[in-house]
């Protein structure tokens, strides 16, 4: 954990205004060091030995297995991002366990749900596969519906394609036009869902993290197009409109 505090520290000293940790399953972080400390013990000490950090931001994260004290450090400390893109590949508890995912789609319900109760200005994000071998059109609907029921906004739609030598490539395969038709489906839902939250966001007060000249994020990942030009300089600034792709805003206060 030391190492990784170190290193945040340099990034921040030569003038980061944003980390982000990532890796393939960073809610397993800690299962090899000694005393298993978890990701929401890395993240507390993280913001509370390196004050200079502006904004930290987590990658995709498997919400059952979210700890106790990773949900303390979302309802209490604003630097970590209010975005959390979730791992979450399906919305139906048969096409899950055969994917041999750890959660159900009534955890992650419920977990958006508390999330929400503690920190309101969050948003999700999820990766989702569409047509999974033996998805059927109800299942399928499962995974529709799941969008609205947890509210997300940044979707990753990707069409299942199976892998030589894994378990769902030996299983019944789905028609490739019927993949096709299901992440199509699910790509118009996120862009409907995406629409819905730039909409919400006109007239709101914003701090974006300018990433290249003319355009930076959000809070909440949303990318904003402004005129700012300084990469990795926060700037606080009024949303104005939308392109129904991003959000448009003006500054209002100088680059931090």
């Amino acid at each position: 954990m030391g190492v990784v505090i170190d290193q945040i520290k340099r990034l921040v000293d030569n003038g980061y205004g944003e980390i982000v940790l990532t890796g393939v399953d960073i809610t397993s972080y800690g299962a090899d060091l000694p005393g298993t400390p978890k990701l929401g013990t890395l993240c507390a000490k993280i913001l509370k030995l390196i004050p200079d950090l502006k904004r930290l931001r987590l990658s995709s994260i498997d919400s059952i297995e979210a700890d106790d004290e990773l949900m303390e450090v979302i309802a209490h400390d604003h630097r970590l991002m209010s975005h959390l893109h979730l791992s979450l590949q399906a919305g139906d508890n048969m096409i899950l366990k055969r994917m041999k995912r750890r959660h159900s789609r009534e955890d992650t319900i419920r977990f958006c749900e508390d999330v929400r109760k503690m920190r309101p200005d969050v948003v999700f994000g999820a990766d989702i596969i569409a047509g999974f071998p033996t998805e059927t059109d109800e299942m399928f609907e499962n995974t529709l519906r799941i969008v609205d029921e947890c509210g997300l906004t940044h979707l990753h739609v990707f069409p299942f394609s199976p892998r030589p030598g894994t378990p769902a490539a030996r299983m019944p395969q789905l028609d490739r036009k019927v993949i096709k038709e299901r992440a199509a489906r699910l790509r118009i839902k996120g862009q409907e869902a995406l629409l819905a939250h730039l909409r919400a966001e006109v007239g709101k007060k914003r701090e974006i993290l300018i990433e290249r000249e003319g355009l930076g994020r959000t809070e909440q990942f949303t990318q904003v197009e402004l005129d700012a030009n300084i990469a990795g300089s926060l700037v606080s600034a009024r949303i104005t409109g939308h392109t129904e792709r991003h959000l448009i805003a003006e500054p209002i206060g100088k680059a931090a």
